[in-house]
């Protein structure tokens, strides 16, 4: 039964962290890596910082990713965010769910 247990917490692991990627993925697609980094600023802030800041808060969600098709300026210093309207809203979602994961 523990070998099971833990196949199966092993599986689902497995499983988030596929997720994980693949939503990175999207962020690389999407050209997001190259102004943000993970765990580093770029450009922009490293994306740690912005799950780190906007932890906790129920609207970031919508926020950000309004501000992913939008842009935005002096929410992170004087260089704005331009805006990036090919991206999908869904994988824009998908990308923003990611960023705010991070820990």
């Amino acid at each position: 039964m523990k070998k099971l247990m833990m196949t199966a917490a092993s599986a689902a692991l497995l499983v988030m962290s596929g997720a994980a990627s693949a939503d990175q993925a999207l962020a690389q697609k999407n050209a997001c890596l190259s102004c943000h980094g993970v765990d580093k600023k770029i450009v922009g802030p490293a994306f740690k910082e912005v799950a780190k800041k906007y932890a906790g808060d129920a609207s970031a969600h919508d926020m950000l990713v309004a501000k992913v098709k939008t842009g935005g300026k002096g929410a992170w210093g004087p260089v704005p965010m331009p805006p990036n309207p090919s991206v999908k809203p869904e994988d824009a979602g998908k990308i923003i769910d990611w960023v705010l994961s991070l820990k």
